[in-house]
């Protein structure tokens, strides 16, 4: 990789970056009158309790101001998606708190979806020069896994999004450059996140009991997440199966 395409690449991402952070700010800027004491806890969440403060204030306009409240919950949560920014499982408790099932579920598999497939789009426009040069061995290794279905991408990516074996993040900016398909992916997204979603909005019921990021799974429902996602790939291992009985 040169030092100018190197150079290149990262000068389009900090562009597209800086757009995106310039329509946050004018999305901010449009909120509603709101005390400074209660502008103090308007913060991406960077821990449980930046969450809890954000959620409390939230809380108090959510009645008078739904829509702009999820609107902003829209973007922001797409924001970290899109650049690959922790702090979404924050945004994911918080929705169990502010918003009612099955509207929180399908706005975090919505957010999730979308955010993705910006990053996904990113990183295969000007990212791809990137991945290779950081994660070479990383992208060699998960290259031949996902080969080994490429005739079953969709299951596999939902088993990805359940399971924690792959962070998301690597998930979303490696895909273009290995030649995961657009469609499994989104949809493979859309699907596979929700297990563990629900997970996180049931933690948000008991938002101010929580602690940690931690508390929103147990080793538990850890291992159940596993097995859930081990039972998305049954529907391929019989597929498997009966194509070498034909064979």
């Amino acid at each position: 990789m040169s030092v100018e395409g190197n150079r290149r690449s990262f000068f389009i991402l900090a562009v597209v970056f800086g757009a995106a952070v310039s329509i946050l700010w004018l999305i901010y800027s449009n909120l509603p009158d709101i005390p400074p004491e209660h502008k103090a806890s308007i913060v991406l969440p960077r821990d449980i309790e930046d969450a809890k403060k954000l959620g409390q204030v939230i809380s108090i306009y959510k009645e008078t101001h739904y829509f702009s409240v999820m609107g902003i919950y829209f973007a922001t949560y797409i924001f970290l998606q899109t650049f690959a920014i922790p702090g979404s499982i924050f945004l994911s408790i918080l929705s169990g708190f502010l918003f009612s099932f099955p509207i929180n579920l399908i706005l975090i598999c919505s957010c999730s979806a979308i955010g993705a497939t910006n990053c996904f789009l990113l990183f295969s426009l000007v990212g791809r020069k990137i991945v290779l040069k950081y994660f070479p061995e990383r992208i060699q290794t998960w290259n031949a896994q996902v080969n080994k279905h490429r005739d079953s991408l969709l299951n596999y990516i939902i088993f990805l999004r359940i399971t924690p074996f792959l962070p998301n993040w690597f998930i979303n900016m490696t895909s273009p450059v290995i030649g995961v398909p657009v469609f499994p992916f989104v949809f493979g997204t859309f699907l596979g996140v929700a297990p563990p979603s629900l997970l996180a909005i049931q933690a948000g019921k008991t938002l101010h009991t929580l602690t940690s990021a931690s508390d929103a799974v147990s080793p538990l429902q850890l291992v159940l997440l596993i097995i859930l996602g081990f039972v998305s790939m049954i529907p391929v291992a019989f597929k498997h199966y009966f194509r070498q009985k034909l064979e």
